[in-house]
């Protein structure tokens, strides 16, 4: 890596050992994960997360959900079989890729993969969305995705967050037009002073 920048891997990979992914298993679905591929490193915290999200959400078979920021899919596949469909977006390319695979290894098929910055994607949607789940990186999400997602005007939004101080920045411009219903720290890094917080926003 030549860049001088926050990322900590480069453009080129070389596999000296091994397949280049490993794999996992979150409420019973199997991903392969690259090297480019965000994926929580505490499963058994992360599966009582996603089972949090999922009674809060309260989810319809009607319903379509938006998994912003998805990396390998894993929040939208844990939930897919509570709704019609599951939009993944994601711009890392090789975390769609593993998105695509894990959802035909374990039969998901409601559940389509995008590989588009999530603004962009949101500002050319077209359709309705029910449901926003958003699990972005800790800088947080950015002024132009949170205007995005207040047009799109989904009825219930999910903010996973690994940074309390970016959570309570971005949610100031969802406060017009959404309330906040509930919220739940998971200690999902023992022993520092990190903590992962879920957020619950519903329309006013």
């Amino acid at each position: 890596n030549k860049r001088d920048t926050n990322v900590i891997l480069g453009e080129q990979e070389r596999i000296l050992f091994g397949k280049g992914f490993i794999v996992d298993s979150l409420c019973n679905i199997k991903f392969h994960i690259s090297s480019k591929s965000f994926f929580q490193i505490n499963p058994t915290q992360t599966e009582k997360l996603y089972g949090y999200i999922k009674d809060k959400l309260e989810l319809k078979n009607t319903d379509t959900l938006l998994d912003a920021y998805s990396g390998v899919g894993t929040i939208g596949m844990s939930l897919a079989s509570k709704v019609k469909q599951v939009i993944s977006v994601e711009i890392e390319r090789s975390a769609v890729k593993d998105g695509i695979r894990n959802a035909k290894e374990n039969n998901i098929k409601n559940i389509q993969f995008i590989n588009d910055d999530a603004t962009n994607f949101i500002n050319n949607y077209e359709n309705k969305i029910d449901v926003l789940v958003m699990d972005p990186p800790r800088k947080g999400s950015t002024v132009e995705f949170l205007n995005a997602v207040n047009r799109l005007n989904p009825k219930s939004i999910i903010y996973v967050s690994c940074d309390p101080n970016t959570l309570a920045r971005d949610i100031v411009t969802l406060k017009n037009k959404y309330e906040i219903i509930s919220v739940q720290p998971f200690d999902m890094f023992p022993m520092t002073y990190h903590v992962e917080t879920v957020v619950l926003l519903k329309a006013k």
